[in-house]
């Protein structure tokens, strides 16, 4: 066995005479055990908050959006629907109608919606269905429309009430000086039968309605369309069905998967990871100085015994290479330890919900491999650049007097 590596394994299990020394280096080995557990609970709640807060924009994410590469439309052409069609990877699409709307209703108007036309494929690209909690999705029948909570909520609009109707305005487009109100404006009458609830941006921006009320009120002919949602089969290349489907439509359309239209909120999200992760990191730094001590203490604590190592053969760099490797080895161990309780709270916390965000819902944890890796290396290097700072603290004059 290496010479050093012995001794090292000898002075970390081993009781020193002194007792101040023993107690130190216990608080040294709690310390990387809780900097390794707190990093990694962190960063496991995090990373479920994540999966937590995607989960609800996924439901009404396809899997791929085709957008106008040039303006706010293209033209789809029959022709080209059967083409998309005969890609195998693709499950279904639907078209899209998109455009800024004005809403009244009973007195009361919402400037800042979204009229959100759709076909009737849209239900098998997203589960929009399963996020009506009220009234139910649209049976695509003449002017029927629904509506995020946050709209609904600031309108008082309500389900299926004929007596009352939501009014739709989008300005005609056109130029010069405008005389009428009236003639300003394509407008519909349309019939709230039901309300979504997704998540407040989508709640307070979008409305749903038959892609043909959205093209009468953009001015658009029956075969354009401002996007296509794709839904694709499970575990699908995505580079071999962006390069099937540019193909059929060419360079007049952007494709973007689901990351790519959620990117503002997967940025803020990776960010706070980021910051997060270098706080506890900054901690963990703080509380590896205890190694720092531990093992200057220890060198100290053994001077003697180093100057008869010193005497028998022993080099000044195989002494320092003892202490690197205690040092080095208590930070594995430690971090080792510290990972498993960590794991163990987190996959609690999963199963049985110990700490709750609301009476029915547990606070979100998730376990991740890469997490894992990133808190043992993390904890690893720190405590072997710990080690190496403290063990080159010895010297010929220390070990030979």
């Amino acid at each position: 066995m290496n010479f050093s590596l012995y001794i090292a394994k000898r002075y970390l299990l081993s009781k020193s005479s002194n007792n101040a020394i023993n107690f130190i280096t216990l608080i040294t080995a709690f310390s990387v055990i809780i900097g390794a557990l707190s990093l990694f609970v962190v960063l496991s709640g995090f990373a479920g908050l994540k999966d937590f807060t995607l989960q609800f924009t996924s439901l009404i994410d396809p899997d791929l959006k085709a957008e106008s590469a040039m303006g706010k439309s293209f033209n789809l052409s029959e022709t080209e629907i059967k083409a998309l069609n005969d890609i195998p990877q693709i499950v279904s699409f639907s078209k899209i109608v998109e455009e800024r709307v004005f809403i009244s209703f009973d007195g009361k108007s919402y400037p800042n919606a979204f009229i959100k036309g759709v076909d009737s494929n849209y239900e098998k690209v997203t589960r929009i269905d399963s996020v009506v909690p009220i009234g139910s999705w649209l049976s695509h029948q003449t002017n029927q429309i629904v509506t995020g909570w946050g709209i609904a909520n600031r309108l008082s609009i309500g389900v299926l009430d004929y007596g009352k109707t939501v009014d739709l305005y989008i300005p005609k487009p056109g130029r010069g000086q405008i005389t009428d109100i009236k003639k300003a404006f394509n407008s519909v009458n349309a019939v709230n039968v039901g309300v979504f609830d997704v998540n407040e941006t989508l709640n307070d921006k979008y409305i749903y309605a038959p892609i043909e009320m959205a093209q009468h009120l953009v001015n658009y002919n029956s075969n354009q369309i401002s996007a296509i949602e794709f839904k694709l089969v499970p575990n699908a290349d995505e580079n071999q069905t962006r390069e099937a489907i540019q193909n059929v439509l060419g360079d007049t359309i952007v494709l973007k998967n689901k990351s790519e239209l959620n990117d503002a909120l997967h940025k803020m999200l990776n960010t706070e990871n980021l910051a997060v992760y270098l706080i506890f990191t900054l901690i963990l730094i703080i509380a590896l100085f205890n190694l720092v001590g531990s093992i200057i203490m220890m060198i100290l604590d053994k001077k003697k015994t180093l100057h008869t190592l010193f005497n028998l053969g022993a080099t000044i760099k195989d002494i320092k290479r003892i202490f690197f490797l205690q040092g080095s080895l208590m930070t594995l161990i430690g971090g080792a330890v510290g990972l498993i309780i960590a794991l163990l709270l987190v996959w609690l916390q999963k199963t049985f919900g110990f700490v709750m965000l609301t009476q029915s819902l547990p606070y979100p944890v998730s376990i991740k491999i890469e997490n894992i890796t990133l808190v043992f290396v993390t904890i690893s290097v720190l405590g072997i650049g710990a080690s190496k700072i403290a063990s080159s603290r010895i010297t010929k004059t220390l070990v030979s007097n």
